[in-house]
């Protein structure tokens, strides 16, 4: 009977395991997904730009949306990776009795979070200004019925 609470305790600490594991499965798949809609959305707004003005707009080969959310979506993938390798040893520390948390994987997420959102300010503060469409587009055929 002395054995019965050490049982329920480990069970609570692999429970507690999961679920980080499941958080940060979470955090990697926002990743991914805000990676694709910042790479889709830049995209949307290039085209309703040649829509709008008649020209394609100026874009940074290196600092543009689709580069943006490329990374975006690498390191939601790379985050899902090292949660998975923290949660097996994590395991094995719980199984053996010698856990000890770490903060460093904490500080390193957060610290590319920020870097990330710091780099995503230019693409929502700065554009490029819209000029106005031409009244008449002389190489688009007129319509018979407007004679």
């Amino acid at each position: 009977m002395n054995n019965t609470p050490n049982k329920i305790d480990r069970q609570r600490e692999h429970q507690a395991n999961e679920r980080t594991f499941l958080a940060w499965l979470r955090t990697s798949i926002a990743l991914i997904g805000f990676g694709f809609a910042i790479a889709r959305f830049g995209l949307f707004l290039r085209q309703l730009n040649v829509a709008l003005a008649q020209q394609e707009p100026d874009v940074n080969p290196v600092f543009n949306s689709e580069n943006l959310g490329i990374t975006f979506v690498v390191f939601g993938i790379v985050a899902i990776a090292l949660a998975a390798w923290r949660y097996n040893q994590v395991f094995w520390e719980i199984e053996r009795g010698d856990y000890r948390p770490h903060r460093l994987p904490v500080w390193i997420m957060t610290g590319v979070v920020i870097i990330l959102g710091i780099l995503s300010l230019p693409l929502l503060l700065l554009r490029n200004p819209i000029s106005p469409r031409p009244s008449s587009m002389p190489n688009q055929p007129q319509s018979r019925y407007l004679r």
